[in-house]
């Protein structure tokens, strides 16, 4: 199967990263820039999550088609902030969107936007004409080798429920979506009875136009709610037998005689409705698909970064551009290969650690340190508690290593401006009394750590840390609550993840993966963990360790290494998912993002 052609709701994630991120995220000119670089980056994870760089930005032409509003004047009419333009769109979001555009359209990312119609339409359009559609054998532009033909993958980035309506057994689509604490869930046909009690898509947009969308103007009939029509639906099939079974005065499947009265007296609603919220799927799509399919060759790499430095989104830039980098993708699918294969057997390198020695168990790197391109930094936080997207910064700590022994830490305590629960206490030992008494103010303490961190990254350093992934969100949602000037990406260069590393190289090793545990199974001591300097040493002498036994880590310059654990932390995640929903939980998602989550 070719990699999914990723379909973007751009409307629905440039509003969803304009609420989610304060509108003091500014370029030089003042202008706020908050939904652009929450797209950026979103585009950016997501790429990386799919493993494909074959993406569209479907775009609203019109938000209130004529068509539409010619069956339901009421359509969307409430959400209309500006009757004179007729427009929805909040004032510091509206000179956003043409800039996000342009950037995208830089990016190599075809725009899909077709007169009269909304990005909904020209997303199932896509569904219907390519996803599950055979693409034929050919030549690869890169490559110059034969690709083989097979079925088209369509994945729906949106919010927007509405989109599940375009899902069926015979369509090769699913809808992928945000949910809380920054993770992703990918929604396919198959998923629906469970999650709606739906069989299908075509159900779904019947339920919904028995419940309704208050949002979008379409009122749904009284006293029927999402489980009410899910059952009636589940009971009679479809709307035309709901109505039958109302005029016939049946009582099964939950048609009281109220509920009959109301669906007779809406029917007409209940119609017109289902058909608004039918989308089009005869648009002319082709070109736009097949512009897709070569979406790195077709960047604007000098203009695109141009505009995001004149935005000051250009860390957010970086990032999308380097997830679109097709031959940056392939090295790391092709080094996600590698390291796990090596050592003895199945379990990976053979058991035995570097000599110890040096302050907290600290471990000799023999010769020059590894993943040359500067110095090798651990980093590590403790904090408020364990969702990295609400969690504040107790303390930090960033230690140098030369010649593979840790010096001097940089050390931080910060007052994080709200109660430490007794359990995170319990945790690190940190009370409230001292953050109060000694902690500098959380905003304070934040610029400067990210200060510290990008003099790592003008040094072409390496930061490493344990399950990494925690520590970096919680950073940047801590710099964005305390209005910091800018982002935790735009100041973090290469990174490695003892947790990720050691997943890779010793993949089938059973029992726990927490710090303590790879410091005992790679011969390091750790003698007070959950202090962030000595988690952060014993971090580091960790990887160091891994890199020691297992040449092919060791070997790896550091922006390969960073590239590789991309693919090796979305596999990872992968492979955990399907065992969860194997053996536990049909719907588990495990988020596949890193070196930051969602």
């Amino acid at each position: 199967m070719n990699s999914p052609l990723v379909v973007l709701d751009t409307p629905a994630l440039y509003y969803r990263s304009f609420y989610a991120l304060p509108d003091t995220v500014r370029n030089a000119s003042g202008m706020p820039v908050n939904a652009i670089r929450g797209v950026l980056d979103t585009v950016a994870t997501l790429m990386q999550d799919l493993g494909s760089t074959r993406v569209i930005a479907a775009m609203d032409a019109d938000w209130r088609p004529a068509f539409r509003t010619a069956i339901v004047p009421e359509y969307k009419a409430a959400r209309v902030t500006d009757h004179e333009r007729g427009t929805e769109t909040p004032e510091l979001l509206e000179p956003q969107v043409p800039v996000l555009t342009e950037l995208l359209r830089l990016a190599g990312i075809p725009i899909a936007s077709i007169d009269g119609t909304e990005a909904d339409d020209v997303i199932a359009s896509i569904v219907a004409q390519h996803a599950g559609t055979t693409r034929e054998a050919g030549t690869t532009q890169d490559s110059g080798t034969t690709q083989d033909s097979g079925t088209t993958e369509v994945v729906i980035v949106s919010p927007d429920r509405d989109l599940l309506s375009l899902l069926g057994p015979d369509r090769s689509a699913s809808v992928y979506r945000p949910r809380k604490g920054g993770v992703w869930e990918r929604v396919t046909h198959a998923d629906l009875p469970a999650l709606y009690g739906v069989e299908g898509g075509t159900q779904y947009r019947m339920l919904a136009a028995l419940r309704g969308d208050p949002s979008d103007g379409l009122a749904g009939v009284p006293g029927i709610g999402e489980k009410t029509a899910a059952k009636l639906l589940a009971g009679y099939g479809d709307l035309e037998q709901i109505f039958g079974a109302a005029r016939a005065s049946l009582s099964s499947h939950g048609l009281s005689p109220r509920r009959r009265e109301n669906i007779l007296a809406h029917e007409d609603l209940v119609r017109r409705t289902f058909e608004v919220m039918t989308c089009r799927e005869d648009l002319p799509v082709e070109a736009v698909v097949t512009a897709a399919d070569d979406v790195p060759d077709h960047t604007d790499t000098a203009g695109f970064t141009s505009l995001a430095q004149q935005h000051a989104v250009d860390r957010s830039a970086g990032r999308l551009l380097a997830a679109l980098d097709r031959t940056a993708r392939d090295a790391a699918v092709a080094g996600a290969a590698g390291p796990a294969r090596g050592g003895p057997g199945r379990g990976g390198p053979a058991r035995g650690g570097p000599a110890r020695g040096g302050p907290a168990g600290a471990s000799a790197y023999p010769g020059a340190l590894p993943w040359p391109a500067g110095p090798v930094y651990g980093f590590d936080l403790e904090t408020t508690g364990v969702n990295p997207f609400e969690a504040r910064i107790v303390s930090a700590a960033l230690v140098p290593f030369e010649n593979g022994r840790p010096a001097p830490a940089r050390e931080w305590l910060l007052d994080p401006g709200v109660s430490i629960p007794e359990a995170a206490i319990a945790v690190h030992g940190i009370t409230n009394a001292r953050v109060r008494a000694e902690g500098t103010p959380a905003a304070a303490g934040v610029a400067e750590i990210l200060d510290a961190l990008a003099a790592v990254r003008d040094a072409g350093g390496v930061i490493v840390g344990h399950n990494i992934v925690y520590d970096l969100t919680v950073l940047r949602a801590e710099a964005l609550r305390t209005g910091q000037s800018r982002a935790a990406e735009d100041v973090v260069g290469a990174v490695v993840d003892t947790l990720v590393i050691d997943k890779q190289v010793d993949t089938y090793r059973k029992g726990s993966r927490v710090l303590t545990a790879l410091a005992a199974r790679w011969g390091v001591e750790l003698l007070d963990a959950h202090d962030a300097t000595a988690d952060a040493i014993a971090a580091t002498a960790v990887a160091l360790a891994i890199a020691t036994q297992v040449p092919e880590v060791g070997r790896m310059d550091a922006a390969a290494l960073h590239a590789a654990q991309i693919g090796w932390k979305r596999d990872q995640a992968a492979s955990f998912q399907a065992y969860l929903r194997a053996k536990r939980d049909p719907h588990a998602v495990i988020s596949g993002s890193w070196p930051f989550e969602g």
